[in-house]
């Protein structure tokens, strides 16, 4: 267990590949997107984006809950930007919750699928991105003495 604590002075320091890293940056500003998108279009994004007719009864409460769930996002966002800029050493963390959050739009979105005639971005972009993270958060921890780092 103490292989994995991580001391305060050294939470700036982080250990594993920079192409992850690079991978945390671009997922992150990603997350910020899209949680703005959800917020600030009109229909949050949810016939624009998704493909969902709000204009039925109850098309509102959509809106509204696109508009929440772009907040929630927004939350994540802010606290992968926290890691990025004061905590990188926790940058395994965020992919481990990164992971945790596209496999679980995939696993959800197979308990309740939505039909819509074009899939949103995002259904295709959860069996894309799930993989990417795992791979990431492998590349994101701190590298052996003895094995080839890469720069």
């Amino acid at each position: 267990m103490r292989k994995f604590q991580i001391r305060a002075e050294n939470l700036d320091k982080y250990g594993g590949t920079r192409t992850s890293l690079i991978f945390f940056i671009a997922l992150t500003s990603l997350a910020t997107l899209r949680s703005l998108a959800h917020i600030f279009l009109p229909d949050g994004g949810a016939m624009s984006i998704a493909g969902l007719n709000t204009g039925v009864a109850g098309g509102q409460n959509v809106v509204a809950m696109f508009g929440q769930w772009g907040w929630a996002q927004l939350l994540l966002a802010m606290g992968m930007w926290l890691i990025i800029i004061y905590a990188r050493a926790l940058v395994p963390l965020g992919l481990v919750f990164s992971s945790l959050d596209w496999g679980g739009r995939i696993l959800v979105g197979l308990l309740k699928p939505i039909e819509v005639l074009d899939p949103p971005p995002g259904e295709f972009g959860s069996y894309i991105l799930f993989p990417l993270c795992l791979l990431a958060l492998w590349f994101s921890f701190p590298q052996r003495s003895g094995l080839a780092k890469e720069t």
